[in-house]
This record gives structure tokens, C-alpha cells and sequence, in this order.
């Protein structure tokens, strides 16, 4: 039985930067719907950036997204009882939503500092395509890259 499409919702901008990608990045760092604590440990991590960089923590943030972004990824496909990795486009709000997500993990799984400084450490790092979340990308593209013979299986 088909459902109904659910609407995408719209979100409103942060109030110190009136972005709507920060605003959605807060999100993304939200646990247990505390946004307060997730606004405090971007802007806290912000803060950090602006000290250590000189520079816009906004551009710099920006920059880190994009660097992260993927525009290819592999999906399985069931072609005739094999499975097939098969390359394909990524949206723009998957991507989006991927390097948000990759960013954050790799400032999660460092150790020993507090999340402020590990996610400015993290966002400084993907602004100069390094760092765990530039790589993750250069992976996903190695693998749909390895995986072109089967572009012809796309839906």
C-alpha cells in the first residue's frame, strides 16, 4: 500500500548566524533534544576557530562542508540474484546531510578533549581537505570510481 510522501520541513535559521546549514548542523549534533547544549558546543567550537584561524568561523565552516561533501557514492543493486555495488549521484541534501554527519563522527571519536575543541579541530582540518571526514569522501569516491563498470545498472 503506497502512503502518503512526507513533507520536508522546514528549518529556521540560527539566531547568531541566520544560516540555515549551521541551524541543520545543530541539529545533527543534538542528543536527547537538548539544543542548548548542541548551540553551546558550535559556538563554543566557532569560537575556537575564529581564535585559532583568524579567519570567519562561518567561511571556514562552510568551507569544511563542502570539502566534505561527496557527489558520487555506491548503492547495492539485486541484479539476478547478485548484488552489485552500483555508483550513483548524490543529491544535494544527502550530501549535504553525509559530510554533516561524517564531520561530526570524526570529531566524536577522538579522545581526550572536550567536544568544542575536537569538532573546531575537526571543521579547521575538512576546510583544508584533511581530517577523517575529507578522507571518508576521497573512500566513498575510490569505491564508486572501482565500481564504474556497473553505472549501467543505475535506476
Amino acid at each position: 500500500m503506497a502512503r502518503k510522501k512526507a513533507s520536508k520541513r522546514v528549518i529556521l535559521p540560527d539566531p547568531v548566524y541566520n544560516s540555515v546549514t549551521v541551524a541543520k548542523f545543530i541539529n545533527q549534533i543534538m542528543r536527547r533534544g537538548k539544543k542548548t547544549v548542541a548551540r553551546k558546543i558550535l559556538y563554543s567550537a566557532f569560537d575556537i576557530i575564529k581564535e585559532k584561524t583568524k579567519k570567519d568561523p562561518l567561511e571556514v565552516f562552510e568551507q569544511a562542508i563542502k570539502n566534505a561533501t561527496p557527489s558520487l557514492e555506491v548503492r547495492p543493486r539485486r541484479v539476478g540474484g547478485a548484488t552489485y555495488q552500483v555508483p550513483i549521484q548524490v543529491p544535494a541534501t544527502r550530501g549535504l546531510t553525509l559530510a554533516m554527519r561524517w564531520i561530526i563522527n570524526a570529531a566524536k571519536v577522538k579522545k581526550g578533549k572536550p567536544m568544542k575543541e575536537k569538532l573546531a579541530e575537526e571543521l579547521i582540518l575538512a576546510s583544508r581537505n584533511e581530517g577523517a571526514a575529507v578522507k571518508k569522501r576521497y573512500d566513498t569516491h575510490r569505491m564508486a570510481e572501482a565500481n564504474r563498470a556497473f553505472a549501467h545498472f543505475a535506476w
